[in-house]
């Protein structure tokens, strides 16, 4: 069952990959272009999944919003573990001092801080965009990642190797970099898969609300959103996106599951 999880989660992100990538390059249809002579078709061999109330293939439509979530979840992960990883080990390693404590306390913060709200407060002042949302996504993540590396940080400065690289004279970054961080790499790449989860879904509903990706970008969300105002003569325009966003974050939190019960040694010895 713990293999299922994995692979599963497997087969679901890298199918997302794959449109993504197939997206940069290929869609069956332009799907930002407009054609309201086409408008509400039903599916057919032209148009696989038929064409939303704007005439817009909805296959080219969720390829290129694959491609747009995909985007924002890398590099709204990335953000955060930027930031969060270092300062995480920073906290970790140093021993309950001040300056530690006071940092963690703004994580914690920030931590209470939504990012719904966040995003709200940054396309007040810069603008609604895609960059707005994943700058938003990633800061609001940066707390997770801060506290699971400082946990994991604490763990691995009780070992014996962290004491005799000390003693031996190896300077705190080189023990941060060479001891501390390898062992907390598994649960980053946990917790990074999960994160991507919430990105995605914090994605979409920022797109519904108009606060990410601007019209001409396609977006699971903005379909989602697009798709209620037919939701009584045409439902299934609300289903694909929103089977696409399930689908996406099923994946991830599978492949989150199943990376954890093969890298955690507990499981390990349960199974």
């Amino acid at each position: 069952m713990k293999r299922f999880t994995l692979w599963a989660g497997i087969v679901l992100v890298a199918a997302l990959v794959v449109i993504a990538v197939v997206a940069l390059v290929w869609t069956p249809f332009d799907p930002i272009r407009v054609d309201t002579g086409s408008a509400l078709q039903p599916p057919s061999s032209t148009h696989w999944l038929g064409t939303d109330q704007y005439g817009i293939d909805i296959v080219s439509r969720l390829m290129a919003g694959a491609r747009t979530t995909l985007v924002v979840g890398v590099i709204a992960v990335a953000i955060a573990g930027l930031v969060g990883i270092p300062l995480g080990l920073l906290i970790g390693m140093s021993d309950d001092r001040w300056w530690s404590r006071l940092a963690l306390r703004v994580s914690d913060l920030l931590y209470a801080f939504p990012a719904l709200l966040l995003a709200i407060l940054l396309a007040a002042a810069l603008g609604s965009s895609t960059g707005t949302a994943m700058t938003a996504i990633g800061i609001a993540t940066i707390p997770v990642f801060v506290r699971i590396t400082r946990a994991g940080a604490m763990q691995v400065m009780t070992r014996d190797y962290v004491a005799a690289a000390r003693i031996s004279g190896i300077s705190w970054p080189a023990i941060g970099v060479q001891h501390v961080l390898p062992n907390v790499a598994p649960l980053l790449g946990v917790q990074a898969s999960v994160s991507f989860a919430m990105a995605i879904l914090a994605e979409a509903a920022l797109s519904y609300l108009g606060l990410a990706a601007p019209p001409t970008t396609p977006s699971w969300g903005r379909m989602l959103s697009e798709a209620q105002r037919s939701i009584f003569t045409s439902p299934e325009l609300t289903l694909w996106p929103a089977l696409a966003i399930g689908l996406a974050v099923l994946g991830f939190n599978l492949l989150g599951d199943g990376l954890r019960d093969r890298l955690d040694p507990l499981l390990r010895e349960v199974s």
